[in-house]
């Protein structure tokens, strides 16, 4: 099988400083055409988007708060920069999703938004808040490894 050529167009740097990642998702994404021509022009920001079950009664997951711009040449049939947007999993996999967000108290996040070939995949992350003094702890080990370089350099 042939491997698809990776183009990223957004990522979510901010969530490996405030969340502890317990697990990783690849998902497609139902978008409309003016969507995925903004997208072409990287106007799209993961700022504020998770994911969930709005619906408590079916188990389709949503990303919620993706700001993809409006597309520039588009008409007045233009899409919305934030509404909700179906993600394509499994139903299996999205069992157990909704099962570790409503039971473990986990959060689904966005970390990353790319062109796969053609098709424009989401990947999400089963996230776990970290406390103040775990980003404490992270800060201190990397002045640490930046000082050890410093001194190897020299």
């Amino acid at each position: 099988m042939m491997e698809r050529k990776v183009k990223v167009i957004a990522k979510n740097r901010k969530a490996f400083h405030d969340f502890i990642i317990v697990q990783t998702l690849e998902c497609g994404i139902v978008l409309q055409g003016t969507e995925v021509k903004s997208l072409r022009n990287g106007k799209c920001s993961l700022q504020d988007a998770y994911a969930g079950f709005p619906d408590a009664r079916n188990n389709e997951l949503f990303i919620i708060n993706l700001h993809i711009a409006p597309y520039e040449h588009g008409t007045i049939y233009n899409h919305e920069p934030k509404r909700n947007r179906k993600l394509l999993i499994s139903q299996r996999e999205a069992v157990k999703l909704r099962t570790a967000v409503s039971e473990k108290g986990l959060t689904l996040i966005p970390l990353s938004i790319y062109f796969s070939g053609r098709y424009v995949k989401v990947e999400i992350a089963l996230v776990k808040a970290k406390k103040k003094y775990d980003k404490r702890e992270d800060a201190k080990k990397k002045d640490a490894e930046k000082e050890i370089r410093k001194k190897f350099r020299l």
